[in-house]
Order: structure tokens, then C-alpha cells, then sequence
């Protein structure tokens, strides 16, 4: 189990470097749905290869990895309407509440008991989660009542990918159940292109390094978090320690944000001391999963 938690905290630092190199290339006018079609092909790729793992195929429960992928691309497409159409303010702490609603699902679900220490460590990461993502005072929020729903449903969905990632894998093994469901979200995934500002063959060469990067450690970080509760399962657990890629991104722009022409380092000092509050409640919820 302790295994699973460092993954967890590999996977997370993976998602804020990553994070940091998407924000750039969307800068450079790559957009989200082009960085995500993108990603989600290489992370379909990434999975294959868990074929030599070995498992058995279930012909009749196709049902299962189709839904798995669904609640994924679901959550992903939510999470962008929420973050396009609404305030970035506002759906990034209700995005938060997937730590949660994970311990919900895995008690409703049967996937696994969640003692008090996960209850009170995922509460705790929520609360960091909100803090941690505090842009300041004096912002306008538009559209709040639309951002608060596709923001909570794309953290129900998300929430619903990881339990059932826990709770089906076991009966396909990792080398069946990951290598299909991927594949079938890489595919659904096809759906995006509709969205593009313009085709992939007009992106800059200049930013494909940055795009290269990105993708490349999105698809990393998404093996190391599905692998690692397909495998080990305790999603509870892990997503409290995930949770913290947005105080590794905080540290990440501090260390090499100038490189990447990020500005979050001009931050007032009220921001930052409400960030470093959020900071505290989630090295708190942490310690409670590793203790």
C-alpha cells in the first residue's frame, strides 16, 4: 500500500510539470482540446504494451471498460466547458471535491472499506485543494451557476473512473482491463477534433517542443495513477496524495516558471499566504495516509 501512495506522489509531481507545459503551449495558441486529443493518443499508446501482463478477457462484460472510458472522456470534456465557458475561480475547487467523492464511491460501491483517517485526510485535501488554487480578490465570476455544475460533474466522473478502474480490473487483470479501456477512451477521444480552432498540421513547429513535453508527461502521469489503483487499488488513499499536484505546481512555478513565461509568481502577499495556509492542509492530509 505505502508503494502506492509514493506513486501517487510521483504521478502528481508528473501532472504539475506537466500542467506547467501545457499551460505554455495553450499560450502559444495550441488550445486544450488539441493538447488533450494529443494526450489521450499517446496515453491509449503507453498502455498497450500491458498486454504482456497478461488477464483474461471477458466478451460478455464489454460493458465495463466501455463505461470506464466513458466516465473519463466525460469528465475530461466537463472539465473543459467548465473552464472555457465558465470561471476558472470557481470550477477549480469545485473540480476539488473528486477527492471525496472517491471515498464516497469506494464505500458505496463495495470497492474497499475507508477508515476515518482517509475521511479526515480527504476533507483536509479538499480544503488545500480550494486554498491552494485562491486567485485573489477583486475578479468578476461569470457564469457560475453552469461552471459549479460541469465542474461537479466532471469531478463525479472522474471520481467514477477511478473506483471503477479499482473495482474491475481485478477480474480482467491490469493487462487486459487497461490496455482495452484506454484504448476505447483514446478513440472517443476522436470527438475532440470538432473542437479544434484549426487542424494539428497548423501548429507552429516552434511549439511542439512544449507540446512534445507536455503530452509526453500527461501520458506518464496517467499510467503511474491508473497502474498504480488498477494494481494496488486504495483510490481513497491515493487521490488524497494526487491531490497535491496543485501545491507541486505552486512549487513548480516558483522554481522554473520564469522559463516558461508563467506570471503566477507575481502573486500578491494575501494569495500567498492563503496558498501557503492550503499548503499546510495538504502536507496534513498526507501524513495521515502515509502515517
Amino acid at each position: 500500500m505505502v508503494v502506492s501512495l509514493w506513486l501517487g506522489l510521483l504521478a502528481a509531481v508528473l501532472y504539475a510539470a506537466s500542467a506547467l507545459l501545457v499551460k505554455r503551449a495553450a499560450d502559444l495558441g495550441v488550445g486544450l482540446w488539441r493538447s488533450a486529443f494529443l494526450a489521450n493518443i499517446t496515453t491509449a499508446l503507453l498502455f498497450q504494451p500491458f498486454w504482456l501482463l497478461g488477464g483474461t478477457l471477458h466478451p460478455e462484460w464489454w460493458w465495463q471498460p466501455l463505461l470506464t472510458a466513458a466516465c473519463f472522456v466525460c469528465g475530461q470534456w466537463l472539465t473543459f466547458l467548465s473552464l472555457e465557458k465558465g470561471d476558472v475561480s470557481v470550477a477549480t475547487p469545485v473540480l476539488g471535491i473528486k477527492i471525496l467523492l472517491v471515498a464516497v464511491l469506494v464505500s458505496w460501491l463495495g470497492g474497499g472499506g475507508v477508515g476515518w483517517r482517509i475521511w479526515v485526510a480527504a476533507v483536509l485535501a479538499t480544503a488545500g485543494v480550494a486554498l491552494i488554487n485562491r486567485s485573489g480578490r477583486g475578479q468578476a465570476h461569470h457564469h457560475v451557476g453552469r461552471t459549479i455544475l460541469t465542474a461537479g460533474l466532471a469531478a463525479t466522473a472522474y471520481a467514477l473512473f477511478d473506483v471503477l478502474v479499482q473495482r474491475w480490473t481485478p477480474a480482467w487483470g491490469v493487462g487486459r482491463f487497461l490496455p482495452i479501456t484506454l484504448a476505447i477512451g483514446g478513440t472517443m477521444s476522436l470527438g475532440y477534433v470538432t473542437r479544434f480552432r484549426a487542424p494539428l498540421r497548423e501548429i507552429p513547429r516552434s511549439t511542439w517542443p512544449w507540446l512534445a513535453g507536455a503530452i509526453g508527461l500527461m501520458g506518464l502521469q496517467s499510467l503511474t495513477i491508473t497502474g498504480t489503483i488498477a494494481y494496488w487499488g486504495n483510490a481513497a488513499a491515493v487521490n488524497v496524495v494526487y491531490s497535491s499536484r496543485g501545491l507541486w505546481s505552486v512549487v513548480l512555478v516558483w522554481l522554473v516558471g520564469h522559463w516558461v513565461k508563467n506570471r503566477e509568481q507575481q502573486l500578491g502577499g494575501e494569495v500567498l499566504r492563503v496558498r501557503l495556509v492550503g499548503a499546510v492542509l495538504m502536507l496534513a492530509a498526507i501524513a495521515l495516509v502515509l502515517v
